[in-house]
């Protein structure tokens, strides 16, 4: 009797991948507080270690012969051409001539404490627009990270308990994956 395949959620792959993220942040910072070092061979570190995970991560994965299963939720689907709609006001500011005096002052004062407020609720408007590009990017990333691990995992009844086959792909797609972003590393030291 044949083993059932073991399945990864994509969901619980991505908590994993931007915790690998914030351990290489912490670590490129904790390791370069006493040093000096430039930007490119931080990049290079940072990239060295998300290298390893992901070698590591995609070894054991392909050894086990583990599969991704995607339980990311499903987002309401959006029009393309009608994204933001007409959300652009037409803001036209207005000339105020206060006048002198006690009326002057206190209305200058009303003025003063209506952009204030003003001023607060759009602030507040920017912060839900930034958390919700954080988000979008957030999910854009998983869509893509997701598909690269599906990708991956559908090798693995190919390579499940040979280790040496689970690391040549492993190695193979790590370089495939990070290659190109020590290609960028690379070009932009030397053209600087």
């Amino acid at each position: 009797m044949q083993n059932k395949q073991e399945y990864l959620k994509g969901k619980s792959v991505f908590i994993v991948s931007l915790l690998v993220v914030a351990i290489t942040i912490l670590t490129v910072y904790a390791t370069g507080v006493n040093y000096n070092r430039t930007i490119t061979s931080n990049l290079y570190l940072s990239l060295s270690i998300i290298g390893t995970a992901l070698f590591l991560f995609m070894t054991y994965g392909l050894y086990k012969g583990i599969g991704l299963t995607d339980n990311f939720p499903k987002f309401r689907k959006f029009r393309d051409d009608d994204m933001f709609g007409n959300i652009t006001p037409d803001f036209n500011s207005p000339s105020v001539d206060v006048g002198e005096g006690i009326g002057g002052f206190i209305l200058s004062l009303l003025l003063w404490i209506g952009m204030t407020i003003l001023i607060i609720v759009l602030l507040i408007l920017l912060e839900a627009v930034f958390w919700f590009s954080i988000f979008i990017i957030l999910a854009t990333l998983y869509w893509i990270f997701f598909r690269a691990m599906k990708f991956v995992f559908s090798k693995s009844k190919i390579t499940k308990g040979d280790i040496g086959i689970s690391s040549i792909y492993s190695l193979t797609y790590t370089a495939l994956y990070l290659g190109w972003i020590y290609g960028i590393v690379y070009l932009s030291e030397i053209l600087s």
